[in-house]
């Protein structure tokens, strides 16, 4: 019998805040609501969920590299990082599964700031403004192009 195959969702700084940072903006879901909507996805898929949230860059960059070769896919919110962090940009570079990059919020509504991201162009797909149903369609995305890997094997 064969190991079930691995999504892995990682969140960066403040999104252990959710539900009470910013609800009007970020909505009112927790990160435990998200993490549950993660693995309902997961499941439905057939795959198994490592969902994990961290305030450090070098934490993030540690799980992605951890990560590279053991997953069918990385679903990346790295919030504020997202426009910061070169160091997660080159890890995910390296990520031999497809990356999603996912945000609760429509970032090109919002500070100038948030509409340049380091991770776009290393992510196979970027998923803004569906609140956090993104994490839902985006392991549904993975689960669709591991499921076209293993045809393809």
């Amino acid at each position: 019998m064969t190991a079930p195959q691995r999504v892995a969702v990682l969140n960066g700084p403040n999104l252990n805040l959710l539900g009470e940072r910013q609800p009007e903006i970020y909505g009112h879901e927790t990160l435990d609501d998200v993490r549950a909507l993660c693995q309902r996805s997961a499941d439905a898929a057939g795959l198994e969920l490592d969902f994990r949230q961290t305030n450090h860059e070098g934490e993030l960059v540690d799980a992605i590299q951890q990560l590279r070769h053991s997953t069918v896919g990385l679903v990346v919110n790295a919030a504020a990082y997202t426009h910061t962090s070169v160091a997660i940009r080159d890890a995910l570079a390296v990520v031999t599964a497809p990356v999603i990059e996912v945000h609760i919020t429509n970032v090109h509504r919002r500070e100038s700031f948030r509409h340049h991201s380091y991770l776009s162009d290393v992510a196979d797909a970027v998923i803004v403004g569906c609140g956090v149903q993104g994490y839902e369609l985006a392991i549904a995305r993975i689960a669709h192009l591991a499921a076209d890997a293993a045809r393809s094997a």
